[in-house]
């Protein structure tokens, strides 16, 4: 019997995160207060035209393992070239699955697992309590604190939140290690909070989704329901074993003739689909000697739609220029 399909690929939302079977019981959590998931874009409203989450046309492959993810509560490790989507894809499930705004945190070399948990700015503090003078009671912890994506998206929800984390091997070569924790456990501590826990048990505490707060009981946070977590990389390098384990794994591969020709159509469904073909065509012939991004074929069709690139050369050439490779053999045509 197939995995039951929670996540579709489907082009309309629907209620089917309501019907995710129970975890595998080593993935079992039980945190609380339990929050009832926020409204978004990327809810069950309406959505932006044109929007990332609309425009994202999954695979068979992408559809199981999304799935896979879902059930086993694990995160969704996501390598493929640049430009495939790989960042698209948790907005089309949070789309799809009413789950909310995605929540999302983009590694640079200097992230920290900090970061992405929390952050808490001593400094304000001491301002606030040096502008209330010295006979004033002390400035609340929690104003001056905040989560962050992670540490938003491991609060208590009953349904899972979603959270990309963006281009992850581009981080610090310990920052997956630094992950295995919290991913495992689903849960993780304010140190702030949890040391003055003795005077105050409870804080309320801005999260990463803006000007909303959560309660926190004794500096400790534990998931609920395990959030859908899609980390994405270039694959510019090889990541830990004991990393890799908890993850379920995608590849997204470069997309050919109809999958381009269905992306094109989704984004820009007003083209000419003799100009979409013919530079399909380019592309995929230009894409032989050297990378391409499927972005860049949309830029190029984008541009030489446009009324005034009426002569045929103009448009060839000004594609050309759109289309650069990323990476080839010869020196010769790169930018």
């Amino acid at each position: 019997m197939p995995l039951k399909r929670i996540y579709r690929g489907a082009a309309e939302p629907h209620h089917g995160i309501a019907e995710l079977p129970a975890p595998p019981p080593w993935r079992a959590f039980d945190g609380a207060p339990v929050l009832p998931p926020p409204a978004g874009p990327t809810g069950l409203g309406p959505t932006p035209v044109g929007h990332r989450a609309q425009t994202f046309r999954p695979t068979r492959e992408t559809v199981e393992l999304v799935n896979a993810a879902l059930h086993l509560r694990r995160p969704l490790l996501v390598t493929g070239p640049p430009g495939g989507g790989k960042s698209s894809l948790p907005y089309a499930v949070a789309r799809e699955l009413g789950l909310g705004p995605v929540l999302r945190w983009n590694i640079t070399s200097r992230s920290s697992l900090r970061d992405g948990l929390y952050q808490y700015d001593p400094l304000s503090r001491l301002y606030a309590a040096n502008q209330a003078g010295p006979d004033a009671p002390s400035s609340d912890l929690d104003e001056h604190l905040r989560l962050g994506p992670l540490g938003t998206a491991l609060l208590p929800y009953a349904h899972p939140r979603v959270l990309l984390i963006d281009e992850i091997d581009k981080g610090d070569l310990d920052l997956p290690n630094d992950l295995l924790h919290v991913l495992e456990e689903g849960q993780y501590e304010i140190e702030e909070l949890v040391r003055a826990a003795p005077q105050q048990p409870e804080a309320r505490v801005l999260t990463a989704d803006g000007g909303t707060r959560a309660q926190i009981r004794g500096g400790r946070v534990r998931c609920r329901a395990f959030p859908f977590t899609v980390l994405t990389s270039n694959a510019e390098r090889e990541f830990p074993a004991a990393f890799l384990r908890r993850c379920v794994v995608l590849e997204l591969r470069r997309p050919e003739g109809p999958e381009l020709e269905a992306i094109v159509k989704s984004h820009l469904p007003e083209a000419d689909s003799e100009l979409v073909d013919e530079l399909v065509q380019v592309f995929l012939s230009r894409r032989e000697e050297g990378e391409l991004a499927t972005d860049q074929l949309l830029n190029a069709i984008y541009l030489t739609s446009r009324p005034e690139m009426a002569d045929a050369a103009d448009r060839a050439a000004l594609a050309a220029r759109v289309m650069p490779y990323l990476s080839r053999g010869r020196d010769d045509d790169v930018y």
